[in-house]
């Protein structure tokens, strides 16, 4: 892997908007260089290919993404079910601004790649999966409290979870607004409160 440098960073920064916004078809290197302001040979000095930049890209997200939940607010509480439902209170909080800017890159370049492009698919599940894997985590704690005679596992709910949320990106692009995605990750929300018995307190 190339060593980070600024430069790489700038358009690493400039793919998850870009990519964001026009996907990663329509999305070129003169785009992306454009909007880093960088030459095409700052480009290919740190990328061979396209597909190299997805790949980087996708990783700089899980990384950015990491970072941005584990400083978030709900990793505080004590309690798994609070720090689950806190979970889904931040994920609707931060449904604003551009949609570039709240929508998800894994999951735009996989509806795209998925076919064309297995590595980048592979990245894109790669990445999903870790954020699933940390969302099990508070699931099964607060299942074994709460709803230990449940049918389901904690992994199936965490991708439960996972496949509201992008269909909610995917509902804010076609309305071209966040309040069609709030709503959805509020029904979420009411949804997870019915799969748990309450705390006693």
């Amino acid at each position: 892997m190339k060593l980070d440098h600024p430069s790489r960073t700038k358009i690493l920064d400039a793919a998850l908007e870009m990519i964001r916004t026009k996907g990663y078809n329509a999305t070129t290197v003169d785009d992306l260089c454009e909007a880093a302001g960088l030459t095409k040979g700052s480009f290919f000095h740190h990328f061979d290919t396209k597909e190299e930049l997805a790949l980087a890209a996708a990783e700089h997200f899980g990384t950015m993404a990491s970072g941005l939940f584990a400083q978030a607010p709900y990793r505080m509480k004590t309690d798994p079910l609070d720090r689950l439902l806190g979970y889904i209170d931040f994920r609707a909080s931060i449904l604003r601004g551009d949609l570039s800017q709240y929508t998800c890159l894994l999951g735009t370049m996989v509806q795209e790649t998925y076919e064309t492009h297995p590595a980048i698919r592979e990245a894109c599940d790669r990445h999903l999966s870790e954020h699933v894997a940390e969302v099990a985590k508070d699931i099964a704690d607060a299942k074994r409290l709460y709803a230990p005679d449940a049918p389901w596992t904690p992994e199936s709910l965490a991708l439960f979870t996972q496949a509201v949320l992008q269909g909610a990106f995917i509902l804010a692009k076609a309305k071209h607004g966040p309040e069609v995605a709030v709503e959805s990750v509020r029904h979420l929300r009411r949804y997870l409160e019915t799969q748990f018995r309450p705390p006693s307190t």
